[in-house]
């Protein structure tokens, strides 16, 4: 079909140019048409890209499997490193309870020997009292002169009167003893007490053994989920840039088609345009008043403006997302933001952010402000349901947050934000503007 237009826009321009020639004596250029990619070509182009975008999608699935997974691994983790710093305070308490205890258990054995050993002085006097008591016949010297007889009645009153001094120092010894016996029973006590403390000082140990070999097996298993999840990204920023590519070449057609098209539709202005002067050529001819001024042909220069827009972005694909950069010149180096962008490094990058994208697109047509709310403002608003190729596209309906430039066919190119680059993608629907910014035709 596009062929037969050809060829009737060729036999139509002839004639014209033939009328031109003949009648006003001035030649028209005619450019030659530009590439038309075909129907299959473009078909196979974005059957490509789809493929690859449902790659895209299965690895994006699988790792954010893998990222959940790796975010109940960390919070394990920290679960464990807590369960092993209370088997640590746990361990210290048994620790500081059997030092005690051994404390307790020393200071009852001192004093168990030490009442042992008052225990032995003590009898050992009484003994050295009663055999000195009898070997000089009286307990006390003045007590040996009243009792002098030898008669058995004086022994017995001399055995009375021992009998009462050595009861009371019996007595003291039994209450000595008796204090040992309280005091080996401290002992006893102390030192079960202090095999309990090292009991459970060892059950401690254990635990915190336990716990730090838990916590260590954690923490291999949150890295090993790690290198999973960094793996599948790795593979799906490699399909990811193979699905660019591919968008890239779908995008690259279609704007090879939209030109042809432009190219088409203005030749067949010029045609009709050249069909008009000739009838009125032929009219003054004729004799005719030729009422009525010349109409001005229609320009493609919107559409020129739109294509050179978008070829301005596209040659951009790759370059580094740099919150704050980019001009009418190109890329620059980013700027502080305080947070993210920092943290990404934008400030040591040379690239674009997503307003500055559109600065670069759409330099020499209409000078930009760098702010995406700004930039919505820069033209005229489009519904979505009608929005075109070369088109502002926005999202942030709380606060404008993001602006894109639409190739046509549902797809765009943006630069998206910090640690990526800029890019073809699908248009995201969520969160966008009703409306489109159309800045020139």
């Amino acid at each position: 079909m596009l062929a037969a237009r050809v060829s009737r826009w060729t036999a139509a321009t002839t004639l014209a140019l033939a009328v031109a020639f003949g009648v006003a004596g001035t030649a028209v250029a005619v450019p030659p048409p530009p590439p038309n990619p075909s129907d299959s070509e473009i078909k196979a182009g974005q059957a490509e890209a789809n493929a690859k975008a449902g790659e895209v999608g299965q690895l994006t699935n699988q790792l954010a499997e893998a990222e959940s997974r790796l975010s109940d691994l960390q919070a394990q983790v920290e679960l464990k490193m807590e369960e092993a710093n209370k088997a640590l305070v746990d361990q210290q308490t048994a620790q500081d309870a059997a030092d005690q205890a051994q404390a307790d258990a020393d200071a009852a054995r001192r004093e168990s020997d030490a009442a042992a050993a008052q225990i032995e002085t003590a009898r050992q006097q009484l003994d050295g009292f009663i055999a000195g008591s009898y070997q000089q016949g009286s307990t006390i010297g003045s007590i040996s002169a009243y009792l002098g007889s030898s008669s058995p009645q004086d022994l017995l009153a001399r055995a009375q009167l021992l009998s009462s001094v050595s009861g009371s120092q019996l007595n003291a010894l039994e209450l000595m003893e008796q204090a040992q016996t309280d005091k080996s029973n401290k002992d006893a006590a102390a030192r079960a007490a202090l095999e309990r403390a090292r009991q459970k000082q060892a059950e401690a140990e254990q635990a915190r053994q336990a716990a730090d070999a838990a916590q260590a097996a954690a923490v291999r298993a949150q890295q090993n989920q790690a290198a999973q999840a960094a793996s599948l990204e790795a593979s799906r920023n490699s399909v990811e840039e193979q699905l660019y590519a591919a968008q890239q070449r779908v995008a690259g057609l279609q704007g090879q088609r939209q030109r042809y098209q432009d190219w088409l539709a203005q030749k067949q202005r010029e045609e009709e345009e050249q069909a008009r002067q000739a009838a009125l050529a032929a009219s003054k001819g004729s004799g005719g008043s030729g009422g009525g001024g010349s109409s001005r042909p229609v320009s493609g220069s919107a559409s020129s403006a739109v294509e050179r827009a978008i070829a301005r972005a596209m040659s951009q694909l790759g370059v580094p997302y740099a919150w704050g950069g980019g001009n009418a010149s190109g890329p620059t180096r980013g700027i502080r933001d305080g947070g993210v962008a920092d943290a990404y490094g934008d400030y040591r990058k040379i690239g674009f952010d997503c307003s500055g994208l559109m600065i670069y697109a759409y330099a020499g047509v209409v000078s930009l402000p760098h702010y995406s709310g700004y930039q919505y403002d820069a033209g005229r608003k489009v519904p979505l349901s009608q929005m075109r190729r070369g088109d502002l596209l926005f999202w942030g309906r709380s606060g404008i947050h993001h602006v894109a430039l639409y190739l046509g066919n549902g797809m765009m190119i943006e630069a998206p934000q910090s640690g990526l680059a800029v890019r073809v993608a699908p248009v995201r629907y969520g969160d966008i503007l009703p409306y489109a910014t159309r800045l020139v035709g």
